[in-house]
């Protein structure tokens, strides 16, 4: 009876087989056992008819650090990092893909365990927040249990977690100021990612986590910045960047924005350590004509003389400034300028539509603005056919055709 037992806990003889038919039959054999224990699709050849299809991204809203990643934009279904020193514009970028989502149609969560968000300045960029869920967690568990509950109900395209310093352990809130409690964060970060990754990957959601910077003791020679929260979302991360303000932009002795520059340090997408440069304006966020004005000068598609910028033989201003406030007051020429630049870097092109509805902000704008538009029209009444359109104000973007 014993010796019944033993046989039946003896392991199946593991050999290689030589003859090619047969490795054939036992390899059909193997991944027909795996389809019907894990589920269909769970092992497939990489060339075969279910091959793996072409990075589905979002934009960054910034065009110069969506030529940078090499596939124009953030690759979704992925762990995305995003870190710097601190008023670098970690959460104003963030912002900005929420809003360049949103725009698709996508759904957006964000997490705020610092408990700075502010709503004002976020929808200044472009974010609805009618459309936009927000946790303020109470705990660094909490905020990680929220995000996993969103990423596994398969209806969240983009969560933010600002940020992965914030994530304070449970145990930690709960003991004295001052007491030791080394590498509980880390752990918690290991633990959630482990448990998160193929969840994001089925689900295609993208999660980014905005980390912030701390100083080694000690270090002589090398980088003494570290990123908090451990090492694993180093690993567990498809793209890390690195974004860092580098002048203030100044009129006179007011300053009115920064120069921020990005690095990818980490892309397993395309070709790492790529960078990019854009201006941040206070209350506007990353400046789309400035960026239009570098990029396209250095790619020859606008031309600059000395201080002039010009664009096919039409003068648009001298000096930066007035040539950004000639490209606002003119989008047909930004969008074509854009889309000549695109061209070149092998991305699709822009297009925009006059036939889409205006979102509600939209509207409540065009509502205020009506208002004395109709006393001056009482007072001395112009003529219908007299009247002019603002094409700035009329231009608004379908989300359904942003990209051909």
């Amino acid at each position: 009876m014993a010796a019944d037992k033993k046989k039946d806990k003896e392991l199946p003889k593991v050999e290689r087989i030589s003859d090619k038919e047969e490795r054939k039959k036992a390899l059909a054999a193997a991944v027909s056992f795996i389809e019907k224990e894990f589920g269909k699709g769970s092992i497939m050849r990489m060339s075969g008819t279910e091959k793996v299809e072409d990075v589905d991204v979002v934009s960054t809203g910034s065009l110069g650090l969506d030529i940078a990643l090499g596939v124009g934009g953030l690759p979704r279904g992925r762990v995305v990092e995003i870190y710097g020193p601190e008023s670098s514009g970690k959460t104003t970028l963030t912002l900005h893909v929420i809003a360049e989502m949103q725009k698709i149609g996508g759904t957006c969560a964000f997490i705020d365990a610092e408990h700075a968000l502010d709503a004002q300045y976020a929808a200044k960029l472009g974010v609805n927040l009618d459309e936009l869920y927000m946790s303020q967690p109470d705990t660094g568990e909490q905020a990680l249990e929220i995000t996993d509950a969103l990423v596994r109900s398969g209806s969240v395209d983009l969560i933010v977690i600002d940020s992965v310093a914030a994530l304070t352990p449970r145990s930690e809130i709960e003991g004295d100021m001052g007491e030791a409690l080394p590498g509980l964060q880390a752990r918690l970060m290991s633990q959630a990612l482990r448990k998160l990754t193929a969840s994001i990957t089925k689900t295609k959601t993208l999660v980014i986590f905005i980390n912030q910077i701390r100083m080694k003791i000690g270090v002589t020679y090398g980088s003494p910045e570290v990123t908090t929260g451990g090492n694993a979302l180093k690993f567990y991360s498809s793209v890390r960047i690195d974004i860092r303000r580098k002048n203030a932009l100044k009129k006179g002795e007011e300053v009115y924005g920064s120069e921020t520059r990005v690095k990818v340090v980490k892309n397993k997408v395309a070709p790492p350590f790529k960078e990019a440069g854009f201006d941040i304006l206070y209350g506007e966020g990353i400046s789309y004509e400035g960026e239009l004005l570098d990029i396209g000068s250095d790619l020859n598609v606008v031309d600059k003389s000395g201080a002039w910028y010009s664009y096919e033989g039409t003068r648009i201003g001298q000096g930066k400034d007035n040539a950004r406030n000639y490209l606002k007051e003119h989008p047909e020429m930004a969008l074509e300028i854009e889309n000549k630049i695109r061209a070149l870097k092998g991305m699709k092109n822009k297009t925009v539509s006059l036939d889409a509805k205006p979102a509600p902000a939209v509207e409540a704008e065009a509502a205020k603005a009506d208002k004395p538009a109709k006393k001056a029209e009482a007072k001395d009444p112009i003529p219908a056919k007299a009247k002019t359109v603002d094409p700035v104000a009329e231009t608004v973007i379908d989300p359904a055709e942003l990209y051909e």
